[in-house]
């Protein structure tokens, strides 16, 4: 019960005194308000898991707020406490949804098993909810972390002695080889994170301007545009997991605050000055190579240290061909259950076609064309027809003819990107490696083509080349 936390309302000094010396044994953190107001506040900072609610409260009373908590998504379980003689009103309140009632004056013991009884209620709520959490997650990416080759067994062995740890992970992978569903595993496995919430955060996708706010929460007016305040996803993330995908991507500015978090193992919001404790497992992911980018001064070193205490690496598909049997397999009967369809085989000539594609993509690549396959396919068995990918020869055939060729993913914004990526990059070549010049090209301002160079991971391939110029970015 170290892990609940409980919230005393009642408007009496003295009843509040005493029920939190009587709950003290439990070890969970216990909290006080004198009003529904008060607890409304405290509840904008923190989340509680049981509410002490007494009926008699000033301004709105016990029973209009039980009705308040009742309309909202997480809502705690409440503990009605009424005068004696007003058991019609407790019988009111478990009927509009409180757990259960307890009348003043009233034995500490009986409290206590009042309290007790709700909170072995939230625990096995919470297993519940972890194991239907599991089975949807396991139901969802059965296979992705499939696979016989040395390097799919080496990430597993490091899954299992670290998942049940507090340890910060750093998982380092191409896109599309399930660095996420790494993070998730860690997070599932850990017997005292699997009750928090895992929270995802992408820094690639985010502006530098935003992501500060989005990982540390903001107050009303911190800056134009902020109406109210907002817990931002270390808060969001409190006892469980959060997952700092794309961590190269991170400015320096939040990367230092990012550092002092880890430290500190608290935060303050954007225009406060409260300092909020936080207990929290950072995940975090890459396709860079940060040692790289430490020596260009582009992350901190110190940071790195910090986040890659344990190093997961996931080879690229191409590198680890004799999984593909094996996912492409689980990924079959993964689409037909979804789609409730006929589970399909893959033939020899399907399955020689998916072993000689270096797969861009990776795992990623690899289910959705199968799951495609899975729908389009008229037969028992997904045939060479039904894969459709271009072979290798051919990749290469159009590149080499100037042909801007994306594979196809099923995934439009995998496609766009590496569309993006290609074509900038070619236009960069063409000029030189002159950004100036590039700019004109593509028709873009000069400061746009530097972001966006950043977001595609092309600004270090062009230092070299251009003078001064490619040097900028």
């Amino acid at each position: 019960m170290k892990n609940l936390r409980l919230l005393i309302v009642d408007d009496e000094a003295a009843s509040r005194y005493g029920i939190r010396r009587a709950l003290e044994t439990f070890g969970g953190e216990l909290a006080e308000a004198e009003s529904a107001e008060a607890a409304r506040a405290l509840m904008t900072n923190s989340s509680f898991d049981l509410l002490l609610l007494d009926v008699n409260l000033p301004g709105i009373s016990g029973l209009e707020f039980l009705s308040q908590l009742q309309t909202e998504a997480n809502a705690p379980l409440v503990i009605i406490i009424t005068a004696h003689g007003s058991e019609r009103l407790a019988v009111q309140a478990v009927k509009s949804g409180a757990y259960d009632y307890i009348s003043k004056p009233f034995e500490l013991d009986d409290l206590r098993l009042v309290v007790k009884n709700a909170f072995e209620t939230i625990k096995l709520r919470r297993e519940n909810e972890s194991l239907r959490r599991r089975i949807e997650f396991e139901s969802s990416q059965r296979g992705s972390l499939l696979g016989n080759s040395k390097a799919m067994q080496q990430v597993r062995a490091i899954i299992d002695k670290v998942a049940d740890t507090d340890a910060t992970v750093l998982v380092r992978g191409e896109s599309g080889t399930g660095k996420e569903l790494v993070a998730r595993e860690l997070h599932e496995r850990s017997s005292t994170r699997i009750s928090g919430a895992f929270i995802a955060v992408n820094c690639a996708a985010l502006p530098t301007e935003l992501i500060e706010s989005e990982l540390f929460g903001h107050e009303k007016g911190a800056f134009t545009g902020a109406a109210a305040r907002r817990k931002g996803k270390f808060e969001q993330a409190n006892g469980g997991t959060l997952f700092l995908d794309e961590i190269g991507d991170m400015s320096a500015n939040v990367q230092a605050k990012l550092l002092r978090a880890l430290e500190d193992r608290r935060i303050e919001r954007l225009g406060g000055d409260e300092s909020i404790p936080v207990d929290v497992r950072i995940i975090s992911a890459t396709h860079r190579a940060l040692e790289q980018e430490i020596e260009t001064g582009n992350f901190r070193a110190d940071l790195f240290y910090r986040l890659r205490v344990v190093t997961v690496d996931i080879a690229p598909l191409r590198e680890r061909r004799e999984d593909i049997p094996v996912l492409a397999a689980a990924f079959a009967r993964l689409a037909a259950e979804r789609h409730s369809l006929p589970e399909r085989t893959i033939s020899r000539d399907a399955l020689k076609r998916l072993m000689e594609y270096d797969w861009p993509g990776n795992v990623r690549e690899l289910k959705n064309v199968i799951e495609r396959g899975a729908i389009m396919s008229e037969g028992d068995e997904l045939t060479e027809i039904d894969i459709d990918q271009p072979s290798q020869k051919k990749v290469a055939e159009m590149s080499a003819n100037g042909n801007l060729l994306v594979p196809y993913t099923s995934d439009f914004r995998d496609d766009r990107r590496e569309f993006e990526r290609r074509y900038i990059a070619r236009c960069l070549e063409e000029s030189g490696g002159n950004v100036t010049r590039a700019a004109s090209i593509l028709g873009m301002h000069r400061q746009s083509l530097q972001h966006k160079l950043r977001e595609l991971g092309l600004g270090r391939r062009y230092v070299a080349v251009g003078g001064a110029d490619a040097g900028e970015d």
